[in-house]
């Protein structure tokens, strides 16, 4: 596994983790990570204070769970409609109101839960530390801001400021202490009470605001101090508390799609004459076929997978005991009439009885869902060898399976956009390129029979671009119109749907943004599961099921039993 891919899996892990956390401390069951970003349901839910903020040097444990703490805290103990009707607009003002009102609500963690308490302290301590070895603290208003941080922090807490930089800030403490002191006082003094808090944290970040814009003033024609420019560029970042950070890894894009809000009902398809449904083993010749099978069994040999431990664990997680019939001739049970002669015959038989008997049966259907766009050719071989490997240990469990995929029918818009082109190009035509959705398997095809259509997966020349959105519609469409009672939806992707002519006469979110319309319409309906397997990619964004991965370095026993969980639910 390579280092960006392994940090993907790892922090998915941490990620389940810390949601986990919030959810048990705050009691919100709604609280998931999608995309590397915090979400109650599907709305994001914005964490302002400073020292919260995602940093490359606070990913150790502690530090990520002394954020989570932290938000379950801020969840718990803070009136969200009080807060914003008190927030002050100016930025440096909100900054310092937003940190003061998560340190309130961090002191009133249960003295009784120590590692919340010590997770805290540690994500204060390890991000002031950051702070001040970063170089912010060295201009006048970084340090300015780093002092007001480390007093308040030191009287809530009861704590002494870190030792680490107390003599660093002496001076500028001993300067603001005369003007905050009354109001600092009033910080502990008030801690229970969110609205009489308030007032204390308002004075205090007016006054910090108003000490920063006299420097400011002051400087003003002056040279410009180096430390100062630095702290102000990195400041920009904290006080635009509108904007999401762009810099995390390995997550699929977030962003809205005014074409998509201003259109007439939504999403629009300009043209649906040329979209087709096709079976994937016709689209490829058959010698082709069986020489791409051929490779596939060589590199399934190679890999030495249980399939048939994969296929008992599928059966432990999707199986539900069902009513079989009697078994007889047992000590206990139902008295069988059938035997009471024998009673007369053999007053010792005590085989007289009959009981219910249950085995394991999966009224359930799973279907694959493959984005057939050009970037995921470099994974074809890998994903067919661990479909075809899935899909064989589904089918010993006795679970039905379908394998789709989907394309488009030309690069670049095709004939659609040609005909869009034609008619003077109106603006938000909607999605413009033809559509083509692949069966490779369908739910009653047997695995054994399907084998050269799966191989159909390697053919190069189907991977062109993605409507994701479209195609889990079209594969929601098709399982709901089986019999089976649960249904599950597997979309196999390496990131966020792309059609070029689409994302150029719309914009740059508008497909994604349907994704996400369908994946929450589908999942509020409840008729079918869906979750997502990224390959290299956190699909959180768009699936509140996800795992991510890569491939083909973990093509293992240990994925295959992480994706039997996650089919089952049992990942976030």
């Amino acid at each position: 596994m390579n280092a960006p891919a392994a940090y993907t899996r790892e922090q998915q892990e941490t990620d389940e983790l810390c949601a986990g956390a919030i959810r048990a401390l705050s009691g919100v069951a709604s609280i998931r990570y999608r995309g590397r970003r915090l979400h109650d349901g599907h709305r994001p839910l914005p964490v302002h204070a400073a020292h919260l903020q995602p940093d490359a040097a606070l990913q150790d444990l502690p530090s990520l769970r002394g954020a989570a703490d932290s938000v379950a805290l801020r969840l718990l103990h803070t009136d969200a409609a009080l807060h914003k009707s008190l927030c002050p607009v100016e930025p440096v003002a909100r900054l310092v109101f937003e940190l003061l009102e998560q340190l309130r609500v961090e002191t009133l963690a249960p003295e009784h839960h120590a590692g919340v308490v010590a997770n805290l302290r540690h994500r204060f301590t390890a991000w002031s530390h950051a702070f001040y070895d970063s170089g912010l603290a060295e201009g006048a208003s970084g340090l300015l801001l780093y002092t007001v941080f480390q007093m308040c922090w030191s009287r809530l807490t009861a704590r002494p400021v870190l030792e680490k930089t107390e003599d660093f800030i002496e001076a500028t403490r001993w300067s603001v202490s005369s003007q905050l002191s009354g109001d600092l006082a009033g910080l502990r003094r008030h801690r229970l009470d969110q609205a009489a808090f308030a007032r204390h944290a308002l004075a205090i970040a007016h006054a910090v605001d108003a000490m920063l814009k006299e420097a400011q003033a002051a400087r003003d024609g002056g040279e410009e101090d180096g430390g100062d420019a630095k702290a102000q560029a990195a400041f920009k970042l904290l006080l635009d508390f509108d904007s999401d950070n762009d810099q995390l890894p390995d997550a699929a894009p977030l962003g809205e799609s005014r074409a998509f809000s201003d259109g007439d009902g939504g999403y629009q398809t300009y043209s649906t004459t040329y979209d087709r449904e096709e079976k994937a083993g016709e689209l490829v010749r058959r010698a082709l076929l069986l020489e791409y099978r051929e490779r596939m069994d060589g590199r399934i040999a190679s890999l030495g997978i249980n399939t048939a431990r994969l296929a008992r664990r599928f059966t432990q997680l999707l199986a539900l005991p069902q009513r079989d019939g009697w078994s007889f001739g047992e000590e206990e049970g139902y008295i069988d009439g059938r035997r009471l002669a024998q009673l007369i015959s053999s007053p010792s038989e005590r085989r007289l009885f009959r009981k219910e008997q249950f085995l394991p049966q999966a009224d359930c259907l799973v279907t694959f869902l493959v984005d057939c766009s050009g970037s995921m050719k470099t994974h074809a071989e890998s994903v067919a060898v661990l479909l075809d490997i899935v899909l064989r240990a589904l089918e010993q469990a006795g679970i039905a399976t379908e394998l789709l995929g989907f394309t488009t029918g030309a690069w670049n818009g095709g004939r659609v956009k040609r005909d869009w082109m034609r008619a003077r190009a109106p603006a938000n035509p909607g999605r413009l390129n033809e559509l083509v959705h692949m069966v490779f398997k369908d739910g009653d095809t047997p695995w054994r029979r399907a084998r050269p259509d799966i191989a159909a997966l390697l053919k190069a020349d189907l991977y062109r671009e993605g409507v994701d959105g479209e195609a889990v519609d079209w594969a929601c469409a098709r399982m709901l119109a089986r019999p089976e009672r649960r249904r599950i939806l597997l979309v196999v992707s390496d990131g966020c749907p792309m059609d070029t002519a689409t994302t150029l006469a719309n914009d740059e979110f508008y497909l994604a943004q349907h994704l996400k319309q369908v994946v929450a319409r589908r999942e509020a309906q409840g008729a079918v599961e869906i979750c997502g397997l990224g390959l290299g990619l956190d699909l959180g964004a768009y699936y509140s099921r996800s795992l991510a991965t890569t491939l083909p370095a973990s093509l293992n026993n240990e994925l295959f039993s992480e994706i039997a969980q996650l089919i089952a639910g049992r990942k976030r």
